[in-house]
């Protein structure tokens, strides 16, 4: 049984999502509840569709078909600047960071608000030192990304992310390239984001460390379908091939 068990309306539900490059099928029938205040890890080998289905649930992408909801709201069809309330509500955290180069730390935690229009230079003062206190880079405000180490620079994309107070974060490989002492610096963020704001958190990742210490529920993408879905307790208490190959990390391509 799901620990977030599904409900009438979940803060996401996606209904039978397919999405296809050229001739290449790379999203086959995706359905899928999150529920508010869930950190919900997506697995799947390189190539699978993880990103490609990140991306949908803020509006980059658009599906060949299926439904996708959030808030209750179906997003499939909207235009962009109906879009804008939506990615308001959820917040991503790009593999590289996606900072500006030529902002410090400062300006790029606070582009966010300038670009809806907040003008209140102490409100935006306020909102950037309690979103930089969030993750620990208080005192950094001037530095520029070029000068902050790779993990600095998720920290501060994820100040970006959460400053506009969206219900949930979406995360690409954010311990990508990091090593194991900032990657759990990462992943102990990702968890407190959860315990003090309540924010439900859709992360894509290779790392089983990671999964093993954020997850509450997993989903493992394998050719373009749910393979498995359910709780992290049951993730690593199946018998699945497949699902063993994953966490013990083993391959049978070259015997």
């Amino acid at each position: 049984m799901d620990i977030f068990p599904s409900s009438d309306h979940p803060l996401i539900r996606v209904e039978e999502l397919r999405q296809h490059f050229g001739t290449q099928e790379v999203l086959k029938g995706i359905s899928l509840n999150v529920e508010a205040g869930e950190t919900l890890v997506l697995l799947g080998r390189s190539g699978g569709g993880k990103s490609v289905f990140l991306r949908h649930l803020i509006g980059l992408i658009r599906p060949a078909s299926g439904k996708i909801f959030i808030d209750g709201e179906e997003i499939s069809s909207l235009t962009e600047r109906q879009l804008e309330p939506i990615r308001r509500k959820i917040g991503m955290l790009f593999q590289d960071g996606a900072l500006f180069d030529s902002m410090n730390v400062f300006e790029n935690v606070a582009f966010p608000l300038r670009e809806s229009g907040e003008k209140n230079s102490r409100i935006i003062e306020e909102k950037v030192a309690n979103a930089l206190e969030l993750v620990s880079l208080t005192g950094h405000d001037e530095k520029m990304p070029v000068n902050l180490s790779g993990g600095m620079r998720k920290r501060v994309a994820l100040a970006r992310a959460v400053i506009s107070q969206p219900t949930c974060i979406l995360y690409d490989e954010p311990t990508a390239g990091l090593d194991p002492i900032v990657c759990d610096t990462i992943n102990r963020l990702i968890r407190r984001l959860q315990e003090q704001l309540g924010m439900t958190s859709i992360v894509v990742t290779h790392d089983m460390r990671s999964a093993n210490q954020i997850a509450d529920r997993i989903v493992l993408l394998h050719d373009g379908k749910i393979h498995f879905l359910g709780s992290l307790k049951e993730f690593h208490a199946s018998k699945d091939p497949l699902l063993l190959d994953f966490i013990h990390g083993r391959s049978h391509e070259i015997e």
